[in-house]
């Protein structure tokens, strides 16, 4: 459970020092990495002879080739690395020894491109701190380790049988999760816990609280090291929501707080009930009404919604609590610096600095416009049923990615947090997905129908 404040950002090397320390550390490649609208990492690997023109801006790239970006009439676009990000892989040997820059994409008349999700995050972030509020998140990812077949292939056969905080020698992962704490370590990670989770072969590893923009790039890069340390144990990673029928699916927690410009935690307030602020109840309110429209940016895919569903610990439920996890948000125990609420629906197929994005513009919304949320939940959601749900005035997340769509194409505050060209190439990739998946005959109806009708 990440628990700190303190923001994980590092202060920028300059162009001199990075030029430096590539060529004392033997550097032969720099990767230029970057996500699409979906939060798939992509990236351009130059030779290290090119690292001063990346640094100067003069990389291209061919934008209409990249899902959500420019078509092929206007796809010339160019990377701004972010110096703060530069960093030697430790998974690298010696003479391919590689580091990485995390970038944005600009166009070429030297503005940042809008339909780059980094950049967004970075405009609405922005709007935060004219406000003076610094967004601070936690993310808990859950992924599954799953065998390969003889081919490479991954199967659903899971690497142990172990359960909830199990060790070894049920827990067979140990290792593997060590392991990557180990490298997560030497990327300048803070790794808080690191544990097993519910289902057999499913996975928890916290990292450090820290500002938004460091731990969107944060989550893209834990995703990426999970994958490759879990390939070199002959095991396959998955952060896809409900790979497995019938037990708990992975969920993305995301823990948020706002810091004003002196560090204090605006959600805490000593003398209040909760001993949370006016302004955290504004934050939950406007995370509470707007939740639903944005649903399908925290939980994107058809199978993100095979996970929310009742029976296996999912938040479901539209409701807080100060501690009751059948709530959608609940309020972890501790105070002091570390008072934040958490956010228990998104999962880690979301691309982070949409879902980031559209939580912080629902939160300054509910706080702008003083939006009071209901009152806290004690009781367990999980055991109530539709009547009882409706005497307390508790609705539900949307049912699948089509209710979530429909939601989505009318809210003003996902246009606005995503910006015009996100929010139009987001909705049309989704829909698109949706129909898709609508009429693909499964195996399912196969064997429900085929013999019997």
């Amino acid at each position: 459970m990440s628990t700190g404040l303190k923001s994980n950002t590092k202060k920028a090397l300059s162009d001199s020092e990075i030029m430096e320390l590539a060529r004392s550390r033997d550097v032969r490649f720099i990767q230029l990495q970057f996500v699409d609208i979906h939060g798939r990492p992509k990236q351009m690997t130059v030779h290290v002879n090119m690292l001063e023109k990346a640094l100067n801006n003069e990389i291209m790239l061919d934008g209409s080739s990249i899902a959500g970006f420019r078509s092929i009439e206007t796809s010339d676009m160019f990377f701004y690395p972010d110096k703060n990000t530069f960093q030697i892989l430790p998974w690298t040997q010696a003479g391919k020894t590689a580091a990485r820059l995390i970038c944005n994409i600009y166009n070429p008349d030297g503005t940042p491109f809008e339909g780059c999700p980094r950049n967004n995050l970075k405009r609405v972030i922005e709007k935060a701190s004219k406000l003076g509020y610094t967004y601070n998140v936690g993310p808990e990812l859950e992924f599954f380790l799953f065998q390969k077949d003889a081919n490479g292939d991954p199967t659903l056969t899971t690497h142990d049988k172990a359960g909830y905080y199990d060790l070894a020698p049920d827990d067979l992962a140990e290792e593997v999760r060590t392991k990557i704490n180990e490298v997560l370590e030497q990327m300048g990670f803070q790794i808080e816990a690191s544990h097993h989770e519910v289902a057999a072969g499913q996975h928890e590893i916290d990292f450090e609280y820290g500002d938004a923009l460091t731990t969107a790039d944060n989550v893209i890069n834990f995703k990426i090291i999970t994958r490759k340390i879990a390939s070199e144990y002959g095991l396959h990673a998955t952060f896809m929501p409900k790979p497995v029928f019938g037990i708990n699916g992975s969920g993305m927690h995301c823990n948020q707080s706002l810091s004003d410009e002196k560090g204090n935690n605006i959600f805490l307030d000593e003398k209040a009930e909760y001993k949370l602020s006016q302004d955290c109840l504004y934050y939950i309110g406007g995370t509470l009404k707007h939740i639903r429209e944005f649903a399908a940016i925290t939980n994107p895919l058809v199978n993100s919604y095979k996970r929310l569903v009742p029976g296996y610990e999912a938040p479901v439920y539209i409701a807080w609590s100060p501690s009751n996890r059948s709530a959608l948000i609940r309020v972890p125990a501790k105070r002091g610096r570390s008072t934040r609420i958490e956010l228990r629906s998104p999962d880690p197929s979301c691309n982070p600095y949409l879902a980031f994005a559209v939580m912080l513009t629902a939160g300054l919304k509910g706080i702008k416009e003083k939006i009071q949320p209901p009152a806290p939940t004690q009781l367990n959601i999980y055991h109530l049923d539709a009547a009882q749900r409706a005497e307390h005035l508790i609705p539900s997340l949307p049912g699948s990615l089509y209710e979530a769509l429909e939601e989505v194409k009318k809210s003003d505050l996902v246009k606005e947090a995503l910006g015009e060209h996100i929010f139009d190439e987001f909705v049309k990739a989704k829909t698109y997905e949706w129909d898709d998946y609508r009429t693909y005959v499964s195996s399912w109806e196969i064997d429900r129908y085929m013999q019997t009708i």
